[in-house]
């Protein structure tokens, strides 16, 4: 291997082993929070994808450049928190899956109730961590109660993807014996008030949740 040679004069000088680690290191640590800057919230994972092992996250934590808020997921340490960070840190743990129920009421603005949980749907077969950094609540669902009325909000850089206000409050309904049938009457009558959704649009997700009889008389009353 061939050595770089910096030269000044009559003089020779070879980089140290010492200088050339630093610099190593600050290359690294500059890696580092670019990746945190542009993710908000990363993964460990994120990190090796970028060549940074894992023993400079642990220099930086020792020095103050970021911190650990849960096993394998870091950010920086002025970072701003925002109303929905909960939100952000289950979608980083659970990329797949969706923001509902409680959680998507708050979100929309459309319950008084506080959740002490984030509630997400998932797949039936889909992988869920053990020690999860952030309290969750988890909905298995499959098909179109699943995909269906889903949008992509981005919160502190991180894609969450949350359901829209009809299929929230269509969901409620169906799984009114988890929430109960108040919160989702509740909700209901905040949905038409604010005109978050049309009765029609309600409607289409009740016959994808198959809810249309429970939901009908409630329906029909708003009209």
């Amino acid at each position: 291997m061939s050595t770089v040679l910096h030269l000044l004069g009559n003089n020779v000088f070879m980089p140290s082993i010492c200088n050339m680690a630093q610099a190593t290191e600050t290359t690294h640590e500059q890696r580092a929070i670019a990746i945190l800057r542009e993710k908000g919230i990363a993964r460990a994972r994120d990190f090796g994808a970028a060549g940074i092992p894992r023993v400079y996250l642990r220099r930086m934590l020792n020095k103050g450049l970021l911190i650990q808020w849960a096993r394998g997921l870091y950010q920086l340490p002025n970072a701003q928190f925002s109303a929905a960070h909960s939100l952000a840190e289950a979608a980083r743990v659970i990329p797949h899956g969706v923001i509902c129920l409680l959680s998507a009421l708050q979100f929309h603005e459309l319950t008084t109730q506080t959740p002490h949980e984030v509630w997400m749907l998932i797949g039936w077969k889909k992988w869920t961590p053990k020690n999860p950094p952030v309290a969750l609540r988890l909905v298995r669902a499959t098909g179109e109660s699943l995909t269906a009325g889903v949008k992509l909000h981005t919160i502190e850089k991180v894609p969450v993807a949350i359901t829209v206000p009809a299929k929230t409050v269509v969901d409620c309904f169906k799984y009114r014996n988890k929430i109960g049938l108040d919160v989702a009457l509740e909700a209901l009558r905040d949905c038409i008030r604010k005109r978050r959704a049309t009765v029609d649009e309600l409607w289409r997700y009740a016959e994808v949740d198959r809810v249309q009889n429970v939901m009908r008389p409630y329906l029909e009353a708003t009209q």
